[in-house]
C-alpha cells in the first residue's frame, strides 16, 4: 500500500507535501509572525477558518508557478481560495470518513520522498534541518503528511475503481477515427478603405484610457534577516565541536555491509509440510561437508530465481525478512553457513559472502564539515528568536526601519522603481524586485499607506521587513505618446469587421443554398476541397481543424455549415459534406490496453470532480469578500 500511494503521489498529496516543505505557513494552520488577533475570516469550512494571510500564502504560490506570465491578479486568488476551500472540504470528509493513515506508514513515506534523499538513503541531518527551518515539531510534520497522504487515500478510492467496458473503448476508436470530408473558403483581412481621423482617435483614446496607463510602481527600503551571515558570526571552541561531533557521530558511520546467499526448502503443497522440509535443509548442510554452496544453490533451491545465480541475494537490507532471518544473518561470519532457519518461505541455508565492516569517520576528518553545520544549528536557533523579535518591532515603529535595522544589526538597502509583474528599471534591476512575496508585499495596501510590512520570508533562511520609499500610481498616458497605437487598433478593428462582414455574407449565401464552388468564385477566393481528414490531420489550422470537428452531422443529405475565426483576423467559412465513423484498426488493437487505462484515468478523475463537487455543494461553507 505504502509503496501503492508513494508511486501515484503525483496529484494532491505531491501539491500539498510540497507547500508543506517549501513555504513556512502553509496549510492547516501554521502560527503566522502576528496570529490571528480579531481579524476577519474570509472563508469558513464547517469550523475551519481561513484569514487573509491564508490566501496571501495560496496566491504567492500561485503566482510564482505563473512567474513571467501575465495573470489576472483577481482570478487567480480566487482560484487560490477556491482550492483551499476544495481541500478542507475533501480533509474533513475523509476525516469524518474514517479514513486513517498510520504513523508508521507516514515515517515510511517521509523516508522515501527524494526531497529527504542523499545519495539514495534517508538524510536524518536534512530531515532535523527542515524541521527546524520550518518550526515544525517532527510529530506535527507527520501529522500534516498523514493529512496529505488520507486525502490521497480518498482520492484513489475514487480514481482507482474507475473502468472502461469495451463499449466505451470501441466508442473512443470510432470518434477518434472520425474522418470528414470538407470544404473551405478562407477569407484572408480585407483592405481598409479610409484612415481614422483625429475625431475617431479621440472617441477611441477616451473610451479605452485603461488600456493606456502607465504601470503602477514602488522603490522600497528593507532590512535583512539572513541565516548564513548570522552563522558567519559563530566561532565554536574545540569542545564544542567535540561534544558535536559526539552527538552526531551517527551522520559519520557508515554501517556494516553484508552480501549473502541462500538455498530455499519451501512450503509447498509440492514440496511438502514443515518436517520434511526441514529433513531436506538439514541433510544439505551435511553435503555442503563435501560441496560448493553455489553450485548446491542451483541444484536444489526452490528459489528459482536466486538458484540460477547460485542463491545470491545481494546486500542484505534490514526490515525486509522476518526476525529469524535477520538475527542467522548477523551472527554469521564471513563464509560461514547457518543452520537451517524457518521463516514464513520455509528452511534457509544461509552463507554470508562478502562482508564489510562499517566504519566511522574520524574527528580531524570531518572538523570543517563539523564546524558549517555547528554555526548553522547554533544560528538557527538565534534566527528564529530574532525573526519573532522583528515581527514585533517592525509592528511596534511602523514608519521606519531604523529600530528594525539596530535589533539585526545591518544596515537598511534600497531598490530601485518596479511594477507588480516586472522591474521597471532593469540598470538597477535586483532578484529581490523580482521575487513574488516581495510585490506582493509591496504593493499591499497596509505598505502602501506607509506602514512597515510584516516579515516577508525569502527563503527559509532569509527574511526581509520592507516598506514603500516612493509610490507612483498608474496614470493615462498622453493621447500624443499612444496615438501610434490607437491608430493600429482602429484600422485593425477595421480589417477585422470587414472580413468577418465578407465572410457572414459568404456564410449565409451557402447556407441559403449556393454552393461552395460558386460562392468563392462570386468573391475571388480560393476553394479547398478535404477527403478523409482525420482529427490529428496537418493541413489545417488548429482552430479550423476544431470547427470541421465540431460541426454537426450532415442531415438528410443537407451539409452543416459552420465559420471560424482565427487570432488574426483571418475568416474560414466550413462545409462539412460528410462524416465517416471510425473502426479500431489493427495498431489501434496494439493500444488497446492503454486507451483501455487512459480512458479509465479520465472517468475516475471525472467521478472524483463529481464527488468533490457533490462535497463542496453540502459543506458548509461561508466566504467573505476577500481583498
Amino acid at each position: 500500500m505504502l509503496l501503492k500511494i508513494r508511486e501515484k503521489s503525483q496529484g494532491l498529496v505531491a501539491r500539498i507535501i510540497l507547500a508543506l516543505i517549501c513555504l513556512t505557513f502553509a496549510l492547516w494552520g501554521i502560527q503566522n509572525y502576528t496570529g490571528g488577533g480579531a481579524e476577519t475570516a474570509i472563508a469558513k469550512v464547517g469550523d475551519r477558518e481561513f484569514f487573509q494571510q491564508d490566501l496571501n500564502r495560496a496566491y504567492a504560490q500561485y503566482s510564482q508557478n505563473l512567474a513571467g506570465m501575465n495573470f489576472d491578479e483577481k482570478k487567480v486568488k480566487k482560484q487560490a481560495l477556491e482550492k483551499l476551500i476544495r481541500d478542507e472540504v475533501l480533509l474533513q470528509h475523509v476525516e469524518d470518513s474514517g479514513f486513517v493513515i498510520t504513523d508508521g506508514v507516514a515515517r515510511d513515506f517521509i523516508k522515501n520522498l527524494e526531497y529527504f534523499q542523499s545519495d539514495g538513503e534517508f538524510d536524518k541531518q536534512r530531515y532535523k534541518s527542515m524541521l527546524t527551518t520550518q518550526r515544525i515539531s517532527q510529530k506535527d510534520f507527520v501529522s500534516r503528511i498523514k493529512k496529505a497522504l488520507v486525502m490521497e487515500q480518498f482520492q484513489r478510492s475514487v480514481t482507482d475503481s474507475a473502468f472502461a467496458t469495451t463499449t466505451d473503448i470501441e466508442n473512443f476508436f470510432r470518434i477518434q477515427n472520425q474522418t470528414r470530408d470538407v470544404e473551405i473558403i478562407t477569407v484572408g483581412l480585407q483592405a481598409v478603405k479610409e484612415q481614422p481621423t483625429s475625431a475617431d482617435i479621440e472617441a477611441y483614446y477616451q473610451a479605452n484610457q485603461d488600456k493606456y496607463l502607465t504601470e503602477e510602481q514602488v522603490s522600497i527600503e528593507f532590512v535583512q534577516l539572513s541565516l548564513d551571515e548570522l552563522a558567519k558570526d559563530i566561532t565554536p571552541t574545540e569542545e564544542q565541536l567535540i561534544a558535536f561531533y559526539e552527538d552526531s557521530k551517527d551522520l559519520y558511520t557508515t554501517q556494516e555491509r553484508r552480501k549473502i546467499s541462500h538455498i530455499l526448502f519451501s512450503f509447498t503443497q509440492d514440496t511438502g509440510n514443515d518436517e520434511v522440509q526441514l529433513a531436506r535443509a538439514t541433510s544439505a548442510k551435511q553435503a555442503l561437508l563435501s560441496k560448493d554452496f553455489s553450485a548446491l544453490a542451483k541444484e536444489i533451491s526452490d528459489d528459482k530465481v536466486t538458484a540460477v545465480k547460485g542463491g545470491d541475494l545481494g546486500l542484505f537490507n534490514v526490515g525486509v525478512m522476518e526476525k529469524a532471518f535477520e538475527d542467522a544473518v548477523n551472527s554469521l561470519q564471513l563464509g560461514e553457513v547457518s543452520e537451517p532457519v524457518k521463516s514464513a518461505f520455509g528452511y534457509h541455508l544461509i552463507k554470508v559472502t562478502e562482508l564489510m565492516p562499517g566504519t566511522i569517520k574520524p574527528y580531524s576528518a570531518v572538523k570543517d564539515e563539523l564546524t558549517t553545520a555547528y554555526q548553522r544549528q547554533e544560528a538557527e536557533n538565534s534566527f528564529y528568536e530574532l525573526g519573532e523579535t522583528l515581527s514585533q518591532v517592525s509592528y511596534e515603529s511602523p514608519d521606519d526601519l531604523t529600530a528594525a535595522a539596530e535589533l539585526l544589526d545591518v544596515k537598511i538597502m534600497q531598490t530601485g522603481f518596479f511594477g507588480r509583474h516586472k522591474v521597471a528599471d532593469s540598470a538597477k534591476q535586483q532578484a529581490i524586485m523580482s521575487h513574488a512575496k516581495v510585490i506582493e508585499a509591496a504593493f499591499s495596501e497596509d505598505v502602501l499607506k506607509g506602514n512597515n510590512s510584516e516579515p516577508v520570508e525569502l527563503a527559509s533562511d532569509k527574511l526581509i521587513v520592507l516598506r514603500v520609499l516612493e509610490h507612483q500610481p498608474a496614470n493615462v498616458k498622453s493621447i500624443t505618446q499612444v496615438s501610434d497605437g490607437i491608430v493600429s487598433a482602429l484600422l485593425d478593428i477595421q480589417l477585422r469587421a470587414a472580413t468577418l462582414e465578407k465572410m457572414t455574407m459568404i456564410k449565409n449565401a451557402v447556407t441559403g443554398g449556393q454552393s461552395m464552388q460558386l460562392a468563392a468564385k462570386e468573391n475571388n477566393l480560393k476553394l479547398q476541397r478535404f477527403s478523409g481528414l482525420t482529427r490529428a490531420n496537418g493541413e489545417l489550422t488548429w482552430q479550423v481543424n476544431q470547427a470541421v470537428f465540431q460541426a454537426p452531422k450532415p442531415v438528410n443529405g443537407k451539409t452543416s455549415v459552420v465559420s471560424v475565426a482565427e487570432p488574426s483576423g483571418v475568416q474560414t467559412v466550413v462545409n462539412l459534406l460528410a462524416v465517416t465513423e471510425g473502426v479500431m484498426s489493427e495498431s489501434d488493437k496494439a493500444k488497446q490496453e492503454l486507451a483501455e487505462s487512459n480512458i479509465a484515468k479520465a472517468f475516475g478523475q471525472a467521478e472524483f470532480n463529481a464527488t468533490l463537487n457533490s462535497l463542496q455543494s453540502r459543506a458548509n461553507i461561508t466566504v467573505n469578500s476577500p481583498e
